[in-house]
């Protein structure tokens, strides 16, 4: 498929998505949301997939907000169509994708940059990458899953403080938070995905799917979390992948999966 504001690469078992609008520091608008959902959507049925790398083009954003101009002049109803829509084309979708998502932050990202991040699986941030979320200096608040996922990875009191300060902070700040799990060189930083992407890769597809939705459940207020996690538990065991992987532990030989 060929898209106008994005780039996918496809290597063996990985995906790599760039956000390509590097002159508008990958500002994400409608039409990018729209390229995202299909392209994930695309990647989610494809079978020799099993890992993605979601970042931006250039070397100065991941991505740096989302493209204001777009909305200045919406109304009240406007804006919580806003909100939903990309919630629901994107940011929940990438949150709940069956496939992991490791976001490489090369840059800056702010505002729906890094409640795009948050969305993804986890994060691997370049040494010059600045994160925040800065709406309340536009009068609005963070409308893309912001004020509920920022909490979620870094706590209540410093959610709060980032978002009502509007600051941004580095990535050593952000190591410390656990916003971020790992800090590479911009030079290094999808190598260091990539690597990271294979380890995963090696594993099991049903199994790593499983996971996702049973760590998600957690954060679910009106989810059972154990209940999923004892019902993905027990999915597994009629899975070719479990027979496979069970069957080469025992036979002292490392397992191929073929995903089920």
């Amino acid at each position: 498929m060929d898209y106008n504001n994005i780039l996918v690469e496809l290597e063996e078992h990985l995906a790599i998505v760039t956000i390509n609008r590097p002159k508008k520091l990958n500002a994400l608008n409608t039409a990018t949301i729209k390229e995202l959902h299909l392209a994930f959507k695309a990647l989610q049925k494809n079978n020799k997939v099993r890992v993605i790398i979601l970042t931006g083009a250039g070397d100065k954003a991941f991505v740096a907000g989302a493209d204001i101009s777009e909305f200045a002049h919406f109304n009240t109803k406007q804006g919580g169509q806003l909100a939903a829509q990309g919630q629901e084309l994107l940011f929940d979708y990438i949150e709940n994708l069956e496939k992991p998502v490791i976001a490489a932050i090369n840059g800056f990202a702010l505002g729906g940059g890094l409640e795009l991040a948050m969305s993804c699986h986890f994060r691997i941030a370049s040494h010059n990458a600045r994160m925040g979320l800065p709406e309340v200096s536009l009068g609005v608040i963070p409308g893309y899953g912001g004020t509920q996922r920022l909490p979620q990875l870094i706590g209540k009191g410093r959610a709060m403080e980032m978002i009502m300060t509007g600051g941004m902070i580095d990535v050593e700040r952000a190591i410390e938070y656990g916003l971020v799990n790992h800090i590479a060189s911009s030079e290094e930083l999808l190598d260091f995905c990539t690597d990271i992407a294979k380890k995963i890769a090696k594993n099991s597809p049903m199994a790593i799917s499983q996971a996702i939705k049973a760590i998600n459940a957690g954060f679910k207020h009106d989810v059972h979390g154990f209940e999923v996690e004892i019902n993905a538990f027990g999915q597994c065991f009629g899975t070719d992948d479990f027979k496979e992987g069970t069957t080469a532990f025992l036979e002292k030989r490392k397992a191929s999966f073929q995903g089920s």
